[in-house]
């Protein structure tokens, strides 16, 4: 069990993991399944939310369930820190770009785009599009030209 206080909120996860899937189903690299409970208990309002999440992960029989609870709070982390900020700061969602090999090479620089400003140490991406913006020579500098 795994219990954080922030927010505003308090939130429990409770994690059950089982090789009993293994050898039963054919999906390939099935190790285990897991199921997530998660509990939120707003502070202010004292009103609590329940949600139940199951997977299915390729990690061998034996992982420790806080593992594997970790690896699926990690996936949060790379959707705060790269899809929303595709999707906000680059308002992706609304690109005209949609065939052939645009979409993907346009990800492909996009995600460049902000690689390159965390390693620099930007945190605020939006922040550094726009310094950036106003003076390129910046841009040419960050990437050694």
């Amino acid at each position: 069990m795994e219990r954080n206080k922030g927010h505003g909120r308090i939130e429990t996860r409770k994690i059950q993991v089982s090789a009993v899937l293994a050898g039963y189903i054919e999906f390939p690299y099935v190790g285990q399944v897991f199921k997530i409970e998660r509990t939120r208990t707003v502070l202010r309002s004292g009103g609590t939310k329940r949600e139940v999440a199951y997977g299915i992960t390729s990690l061998p029989v034996g992982t420790p369930p806080a593992r594997i609870l970790g690896l699926v709070r990690g996936q949060w982390r790379i959707e705060n820190k790269l899809h929303w900020v595709r999707d906000v700061t680059f308002d992706e969602d609304r690109s005209q770009i949609r065939t052939r090999a645009g979409p993907r090479v346009m990800a492909s620089l996009r995600n460049l785009a902000i690689g390159l400003f965390r390693l620099r140490g930007y945190e605020n991406i939006a922040q550094a599009l726009r310094k950036h913006g106003r003076d390129p020579s910046l841009s040419l500098e960050m990437i050694g030209a």
